[in-house]
């Protein structure tokens, strides 16, 4: 089956004559990315559209289990009857790794009935794609079924940007601007500036795809990329896979990059083609000149990126970053070093493959590689193993492969085609709390508590293979590459380099890997169950009265690192999701006090008591006390979780101020109705004080990015004045006067 046939057919009918009438325009070569978005616009042509919000009418929408329920609550809100462009669900958040993937899987289903029945009802409604719980992770499942080079999807996940790796913009966004352009809406972008990034050598030996972005990690930070889209080129792209590229391009979120993109190639016809999906690749090829930047942007890219980076892939090698932060690259050559001069534990008691960053059959199978080297070695693993495959597709050709079998006979565990220790839904046994460990997997983030909940667990990203070989030595100091491990009969042997298999080519039955097509039946009903814990219908934000914010409390200034993990924390708290009452008990319980440097504890000025942040937000909301959250540089990375904003919005929080925002997550503070602003002098965060009260002069706020004059009271009656600023456009005010982006297109 191939989804979206005539829709594809339709856009590569067209897609030459809009490149043309948009050369008319601009009069200039295109990047690829450029290609993309000006075919997806909506509205006159400019010559100039930087630095401007433009409307964009996207291909697809996609959407996990975790983000849809909040998504679908308030697509509700709209009163529509269908959703206005395609749109899938996919189940994978919500399944908790224990016990292994049958058990896993069974208890997942029963736990969380309420919420598939609910997701699985909306989307026959609606007419919406349904991907049941166990059918994978959804943007491994998206890849494998519906990415296609020069498309554009919208995903409310941070990494949807995976599908790059098929030459699609893919966008991450929150689940309000989902249900906007689900009801009808366009996508309103600010136009993004892009990063040439050109690859030049060829991948190989113990280097993998990952490496190449763990490295641009190190080289840019973890928002040297904010605002733009990074696009990769130059022959080294052609040393790799479809997959490979994906991997790189999911990562890109680590840097705030708007989306990552490569070029069409042979790489991903044959992807295509593996898939059973030859007849998009048979079309793709028709075009495919047309499907990568203009050739004289190749030959002077700086002419054309607002900013080119080189990474010679014959000199990679390969990179293990973190812990804490995704950003911190160490090539394995240095590790040893690192390791002894911060004082690293070395022992790597867990390793663990999959995510929606590395879980391809491809992934598996240079695991398998250093697996079959190890027997033949007689070596052991010396730390716990953990497997998840990325799809039901993935699942069934290591399997039919006998990749499977071989997993579980060095004794690794099996979990669920799903997201599991990624995102913190994982009971990791044998592990004490806030005790000092080491592990190291193929996933994308890092941050501190995420994949276990211990604050203390070093967690180091890097690729399949490294993770595998790092797993049979037990030390984060070893490099497979030279050193050598003592086997089981006294010898010391050494790997070679691991090798990827060719994947399978393969047609499944669709029902099989757990799809299901949306009903056309009229008259069916969402279902939400009385008195539901999991659910609830969402609340009304008020509109904004027009005056000036006088009297603004302190909640909390937050210090360092405050991604949204720190904000609303996954694992255990997944399941409440879809009920922003219950979910708001975890506001900001992961974020540093700046006052006294401790985690959840926050003072409440009126009665002089320190307690935890939700209790001080929810007192205060009861005696109508409006408030306020500080923050430092690239507040709210990470996730596009909007529970990160709807959670202090409906606790009272008016505005938050900080040094600077990650994108999402600033677009989803002013979708919400709350004041997103910056300090125009990032100094100007340190003058705030614990028990300041603010008052903002925001009456004449206009779409012009005017500066807004704050006021600060000190406890010692003290005042002075800072300026901050905005980025709101003309309709971002009218969501912010409206009370929330929903309460402006249900008025208007």
């Amino acid at each position: 089956m191939v989804f979206d046939l005539d829709m594809i057919r339709n856009f590569y009918s067209n897609f030459l004559h809009k490149i043309e009438k948009i050369r008319k325009v601009i009069d200039r070569p295109m990047t690829y990315s450029e290609k993309i978005l000006y075919s997806h616009l909506v509205g006159d042509l400019k010559r100039n559209f930087r630095n401007s919000y433009i409307d964009f009418l996207p291909d697809r929408i996609i959407m996990q289990d975790a983000t849809a329920q909040m998504t679908l609550l308030q697509f509700m809100q709209t009163k529509k009857y269908k959703t206005a462009i395609p749109t899938s669900i996919h189940c994978d958040h919500l399944i908790l790794a224990k016990n292994g993937s049958y058990l896993d899987l069974k208890n997942a289903t029963k736990q969380n009935k309420e919420i598939y029945t609910f997701l699985r009802s909306a989307s026959h409604k609606y007419g919406i794609d349904f991907w049941g719980p166990g059918s994978g992770i959804i943007h491994q499942v998206f890849l494998e079924n519906y990415a296609f080079p020069g498309g554009m999807i919208i995903g409310t996940d941070s990494h949807t940007p995976n599908a790059g790796g098929l030459g699609m913009l893919a966008i991450g966004i929150g689940g309000s601007d989902a249900a906007e352009v689900m009801s009808g809406s366009l996508l309103e972008l600010k136009f993004p500036k892009i990063i040439g990034v050109y690859l030049k050598g060829k991948i190989s030996g113990w280097t993998s795809p990952k490496d190449v972005i763990l490295k641009l990690s190190g080289m840019i930070g973890v928002s040297g990329a904010t605002n733009h889209i990074i696009e990769y080129f130059g022959k080294g792209t052609n040393s790799i896979s479809c997959v490979g590229k994906a991997t790189i391009c999911n990562m890109g979120a680590e840097i705030g990059a708007t989306a990552s993109l490569f070029p069409y190639d042979i790489n991903m016809k044959n992807f295509l083609n593996k898939n059973g999906r030859d007849q998009i690749s048979d079309m793709a090829e028709k075009i495919k000149y047309f499907l990568k930047a203009d050739p004289e942007v190749y030959q002077k890219p700086c002419n054309y990126y607002d900013k080119v980076i080189t990474i010679d892939l014959d000199i990679l090698e390969p990179y293990i970053n973190g812990p804490f932060t995704p950003d911190k690259a160490t090539p394995i050559s240095k590790m040893k070093k690192e390791a002894y001069k911060n004082n690293w534990p070395t022992k790597i008691e867990v390793g663990l493959i999959g995510s929606c960053t590395n879980s391809s059959y491809e992934d598996f199978s240079k695991a398998i590689s250093i697996i079959q080297q190890a027997k033949k070695k007689k070596l052991k693993i010396n730390s716990e193993y953990m497997i998840s495959p990325g799809s039901k597709r993935v699942l069934s050709l290591i399997k039919k492969k006998g990749f499977l079998s071989l997993f579980k006979e060095i004794g690794a565990k099996i979990f669920s085609n799903a997201c599991g220790p990624c995102i913190g839904q994982w009971i990791r046994k044998e592990n004490k709390k806030n005790s000092e460990n080491t592990i190291v997997h193929t996933f994308n983030r890092n941050f501190s508590s995420r994949n276990d909940g211990n604050p203390k667990t070093h967690a180091f990203i890097a690729s399949p293979e490294i993770v595998t070989a790092l797993v049979f030595s037990g030390n984060l100091t070893f490099d497979p590459r030279k050193d050598m491990l003592k086997n089981e009969i006294g010898e010391y042997v050494k790997f070679e380099e691991p090798k990827s298999m060719e994947t399978p080519t393969s047609n499944f039955d669709m029902k099989k890997l757990g799809y299901e097509k949306f009903s056309k039946k009229e008259n069916i009903s969402v279902i939400i169950k009385k008195n539901s814990k999991r659910l609830q219908i969402l609340p009304k934000f008020f509109p904004w009265d027009g005056n000036h914010f006088m009297n603004i409390r302190l909640l909390i200034k937050t210090k360092g690192k405050c991604t949204t993990d720190h904000i609303s924390m996954a694992g255990s708290w997944l399941k409440y999701r879809g009920n922003l009452k219950k979910i708001s008990e975890n506001l900001l319980m992961g974020a540093v006090n700046a006052f006294n440097n401790e985690k959840n504890k926050i003072k409440n000025i009126i009665t002089g008591n320190y307690e935890t942040i939700y209790n001080v937000a929810k007192f205060y909301n009861s005696k109508n006390i409006q408030t306020l959250i500080v923050g430092e540089d690239n507040y709210g990375e990470g996730s596009s979780r909007e529970h990160a904003a709807m959670e202090p919005r409906f606790l009272g929080v008016r505005v938050v101020l900080v040094k600077s925002f990650s994108r999402i997550h600033e677009t989803n503070l002013k979708k919400q109705g709350i004041l997103a602003l910056t300090f125009l002098n990032s100094d100007d965060y340190y003058k705030i004080q614990e028990e300041d009260s603010f008052h903002f002069y925001i009456k004449n706020i206009c779409y012009n990015n005017e500066n807004i004059e704050v006021e600060l009271i000190h406890k010692n009656k003290f005042q002075e004045k800072i300026i901050v600023c905005h980025s709101y456009n003309k309709r971002q005010i009218q969501w912010f006067k409206a009370g929330s982006s929903l309460n402006f297109i249900k008025n208007h």
